[in-house]
């Protein structure tokens, strides 16, 4: 299989001046390191980054899964590695049993809480990752696999807020290729995470397609377009739906016009709905997905082309359009058990 055809870039001083300035202005730095090749060149940028100006505070954090032999052992050589670096590191372990399914997303999600705990705890507000342009490429082809809109297709930003921190992802434009030759260029091991070979998870399957896709010339750098070309529309579409929900008004029974609501046009009303349904639904149910939202949409506004009443729950909430021409969104009942 042919691989991303891209030339390489050098990683020079400059650059890694520009990728990592987004980060200059931070109360303090947690880096996410794995031990792996992407990570670890963002280590040794970050060492070359602080020796070069004042910058500042940069801590680094590992996350021990236990779910592997040789974890911990990685953890270590990290650490290892920061101590000759001149960073503070720490082994973040997550403890307890493991999962037996959605191994991949709920390992992550600990990685998250756990990178998160420990950024507030030793004051930083930015937490950074390693993600680079293949990671953006098979982010953007999963999302579009799975139908998703404009919103998916835009990938990982550079930077979002997450849990009252910043999330930083400065090496979105850099390929894992010029990673891993930055490692070598700077005569330094990594480790080799087995499980990204594993054919069982997802991200190993698309890893495929990508490079197969890449041979036809569609590859890490056409995605990263398409996702920031879908990134501005997603600007511009988020922009328009703010200023229809100025124009909205709901009653403080939870009501509103239905004919005022589908005047927008679809995509505008579509998002007013999920946010309200969000906002009545509460945190603790889950969030409706791009195509719950686009079927209830369409079957609401179906429902008063026909001057029909229509019901569904969605979201934790209760979804009622009246034979008056109101829709009403109000916490789901709780279900009765039989």
């Amino acid at each position: 299989m042919k691989a991303d055809t891209r030339p390489t870039v050098t990683l020079t001083s400059s650059l890694i001046d520009d990728l990592f300035a987004p980060l200059a202005n931070a109360r303090g730095i947690l880096l996410a390191v794995s031990g792996g090749p992407d990570s670890t060149a963002m280590l040794l940028m970050a060492a070359q980054w602080t020796r070069r100006a004042a910058r500042p505070r940069v801590d680094v954090a590992t996350v021990d899964h236990g779910m592997r032999a040789g974890s911990r052992a990685e953890a270590d050589a990290v650490a290892a590695l920061c101590q000759q670096l001149g960073f503070a590191h720490h082994t973040l372990e997550w403890r307890g049993e493991k999962p037996r399914s959605r191994i991949q997303e709920r390992a992550r999600e600990m990685r998250y809480s756990l990178l998160i705990e420990c950024a507030r705890a030793i004051g930083a507000d930015y937490l950074v990752t390693a993600h680079h342009a293949d990671d953006q490429a098979e982010t953007v082809l999963f999302r579009l696999l799975r139908g998703s809109g404009i919103a998916g297709l835009a990938g990982m930003p550079d930077l979002a807020k997450r849990d009252g921190l910043f999330l930083a992802r400065p090496l979105l434009r850099v390929s894992k290729a010029d990673l891993v030759a930055y490692c070598d260029e700077n005569g330094q091991a990594f480790a080799h995470d087995p499980s990204n070979l594993d054919p069982r998870f997802a991200r190993t399957r698309l890893r495929k397609l990508t490079a197969l896709l890449a041979a036809e010339g569609l590859g890490a750098a056409e995605f990263d377009r398409l996702a920031q070309r879908a990134a501005r529309m997603e600007q511009a579409v988020a922009r328009q739906a703010d200023a229809a929900k100025a124009r909205l008004v709901w009653s403080a029974t939870g009501t509103c016009r239905a004919r005022e609501l589908f005047a927008e046009p679809l995509e505008i009303a579509q998002r007013l709905l999920a946010a309200r349904i969000a906002e009545i639904g509460g945190r603790s149910a889950r969030p409706p997905d791009f195509e719950q939202m686009e079927r209830l949409a369409s079957e609401l506004r179906g429902a008063l082309e026909n001057n029909s009443a229509f019901r569904a729950n969605v979201g934790g909430a209760s979804i009622e359009l009246n034979p008056k021409g109101n829709i009403k969104v109000s916490p789901e009942r709780p279900r009765t058990k039989k």
